[in-house]
């Protein structure tokens, strides 16, 4: 059954209409190209020119519960078909159809000129209905709408939401024991954005081979005890690999993480055949170098698929509320209806049962401090 049509008043940035009035009349009068008797006398502006709306049609489903879904306006099924976003790279997305076939997609205007605070309108893994072009050879075509999206992991990029990957079931957070050292705050960060955007995290420490298992057995056993999966891997010995292969098989996975932690190399261990970059550590700096460019999705033989993002340094929540990190810190939840004052915000009142939990040792030093610096919307 086609979906249910509706008309949707959509705001479009402002680059959609013209200038409406001439602003360079001193320069024109100061070059004498001003002609008096050409000039209009009078203005009049109609409605269509103090608006940037449009009326669209769009499905009435996509606003309903669809959590960061551009717009999915009506489409021909004649003419359009269905894909799957596999990677964008400037103007031009590679589209993946049901047959298998590859496209390379531009974005059709008017997705691109409703007003988001996104980015960009298309991201890798988004499902889209595209319309090949007709009388050429290459796989070319338009992006002419983009499905409602679930499993979605954004963040903030200088005051606008930077989406890195959607429909995903799974974010794989890899960090690296050593050569990057390991930063547990970078790791809640984005176990936060995953939680937000509906995904299942897996916390994954590589590179075991450079550092004492000892020393790892506390981070490890924090993240355990809240209940995500924590996996040991190494790249280069392969420890773990095969684990990491059952945890990725069947289901859509994203492996995030800084630079340099090991996401190609252990995406190449698991799938001989990738050739995936990757680069050594920086010795003077002890950081990674950037290898992944651009967000890329790989189908995998032994079923499923993964995103291979680009590393990051640091990892800026979106639209996180300070009031709303306690809901995605599942250790400090617990202890929240013990505070004396239904309020609290667990940084400096009186009677809080999260601070008493600190002082008794039932909770993480560092994860509390890891909470009050996101609270305070500080960057790794």
């Amino acid at each position: 059954m086609a979906k249910k049509q509706r008309k949707v008043r959509a705001e479009f940035r402002k680059n959609r209409t013209p200038r409406t009035r001439t602003s360079d009349w001193t320069r024109r009068f100061q070059r004498d190209d001003l002609d008096l008797e050409a000039a209009v006398h009078e203005e009049r502006i109609g409605k269509n020119d103090l608006t940037r709306r449009r009326t669209i049609l769009a499905a009435q489903a996509d606003f309903e519960g669809a959590p960061g879904a551009p717009w999915c306006f009506d489409i021909d099924p004649s003419v359009c078909r269905p894909g799957r976003v596999l990677s964008v790279m400037g103007l031009l997305s590679t589209v993946q159809a049901a047959d298998g076939c590859v496209y390379r997609c531009a974005t059709r205007r008017l997705l691109k000129t409703i007003s988001t605070d996104q980015r960009h309108v298309v991201a890798a893994g988004d499902r889209v209905w595209f319309r090949p072009a007709e009388g050429t050879s290459e796989h070319e075509g338009i992006i002419e709408a983009i499905e409602p999206r679930h499993g979605v992991l954004a963040r903030e990029v200088r005051g606008r939401q930077q989406i890195l990957v959607t429909n995903v079931d799974r974010v794989l957070v890899v960090a690296s024991a050593a050569e990057p050292p390991l930063k547990p705050n970078l790791i809640d960060r984005l176990l936060v954005a995953a939680e937000k955007g509906g995904a299942n995290a897996v916390v994954c420490l590589n590179k075991i081979d450079l550092a004492d298992p000892a020393a790892l057995e506390p981070v490890a056993g924090v993240y355990a005890r809240m209940g995500y999966p924590v996996l040991l891997l190494s790249a280069t010995t392969g420890f773990g690999i095969d684990r990491f292969r059952r945890v990725l098989r069947d289901h859509a996975s994203a492996v995030v993480g800084q630079s340099g932690v090991g996401k190609s190399s252990l995406l190449n261990a698991v799938e001989p055949g990738l050739d995936l970059a990757t680069a050594p550590v920086s010795r003077e700096t002890e950081k990674g170098r950037h290898t992944t460019t651009n967000a890329r999705l790989i189908p995998l033989s032994f079923g499923g698929y993964v995103v291979d993002t680009p590393g990051m340094r640091q990892f800026q929540l979106w639209d996180v509320a300070p009031d709303e990190v306690l809901n995605y810190f599942r250790d400090l939840r617990p202890y929240v209806n013990g505070c004396r004052f239904p309020n609290c915000t667990h940084t400096h009142e009186s009677h809080c049962a999260v601070k008493d939990a600190v002082a008794d040792g039932r909770l993480d030093e560092r994860r509390y401090e890891s909470y009050l610096r996101l609270r305070a919307g500080e960057m790794e």
